[in-house]
């Protein structure tokens, strides 16, 4: 792209825009600059709650995509792109899924996570290059992430994506009209100019964090790895993970702890089949055979 066009379209972004709130952060004591930052950021949930329609739009294609053994694939660079992958690494733990059902790529690979790969995000051949690495399909879900609405990468990323027929989500925060690809559906909340400037891991990075965790968490709980409000389909990785577990049990089951500690163990961790065994204090072998959605108890 010719640098002046590039200058032209940086200048017109809201990311890019100066806030007259910060103007003289510099000279400011460390309260009032303190207390600057705290009310931008009160701005970001407003910002993300105008957005819910589509955010809505965006779980149904994720959950019906996981339904039919789809993934959900995010492609980000600098903060965008570690906001993906850090979503991605905390569903399994979270909810009990394959570490493959949600992925997560950053523009120059993983070492882009720890120590910032400069020009790779410019080029829209190497997003195309990742999602044909993961040989993304018609049953998959890509998430561009991408706080400018215009990185490369991202655009490269989403291309390729409709090119092989999966659906398509853009997070993006600069107004909607602004957004020059196609997606399935495009989530723009705008929580305006940054505190300083052009730095889109402040208030544009805790938007994108926002809609990250409502995406995944909502396709979660339609996928019933949630019962009432509590993670049934966790995995104890820690002994912190084992007691969570135990507790799980026992208000789900209205059991006390050594009851609940029994029946985890009887279940060999899994916290929906000790509930269940809890419940009706049917053996391993029938809790591990129920068919039964965990909302029927």
């Amino acid at each position: 792209m010719d640098e002046k066009k590039l200058f032209k379209e940086l200048s017109s972004l809201v990311t890019e825009s100066r806030n007259p709130n910060s103007m003289e952060i510099d000279v400011m004591d460390t309260a009032e600059a303190v207390r600057v930052f705290n009310e931008e950021d009160k701005k970001v949930a407003y910002a993300v709650e105008k957005e819910l329609p589509y955010i809505a739009q965006a779980v149904e294609i994720v959950t019906a995509a996981f339904k039919e053994g789809g993934r959900l694939c995010y492609f980000g660079a600098g903060t965008s792109g570690r906001l993906g992958v850090l979503d991605a690494v905390e569903c399994p733990p979270t909810f009990g899924v394959d570490p493959g059902m949600v992925i997560g790529r950053i523009a120059g690979g993983y070492k882009a996570l720890t120590i910032a790969v400069e020009g790779y995000e410019d080029h829209e051949e190497y997003g195309a290059q990742d999602v044909a690495e993961l040989e993304v399909n018609e049953k998959d879900v890509v998430c561009g992430i991408a706080a400018s609405r215009r990185t490369p990468y991202v655009v490269g990323a989403i291309k390729e994506a409709r090119k092989r027929r999966a659906k398509t989500i853009a997070v993006v925060c600069n107004p909607r009209e602004e957004l020059q690809y196609d997606v399935d559906v495009a989530i723009c909340p705008v929580p305006g100019p940054e505190v300083i400037m052009g730095s889109t891991r402040l208030k544009a990075g805790t938007a994108t964090k926002m809609v990250l965790n409502i995406i995944t968490s909502v396709s979660m709980i339609k996928l019933g790895k949630v019962y009432e409000n509590m993670m049934i389909d966790l995995q104890q990785n820690n002994k912190k993970l084992v007691e969570r577990s135990k507790r799980i049990i026992m208000m789900a089951a209205n059991v006390d702890y050594d009851r609940a500690s029994e029946c985890l163990k009887i279940a060999k961790g899994h916290v929906k089949t000790a509930i269940f065994i809890a419940k009706t204090n049917e053996t391993d072998e029938v809790a591990k055979n129920i068919s039964k959605p965990m909302t029927a108890f």
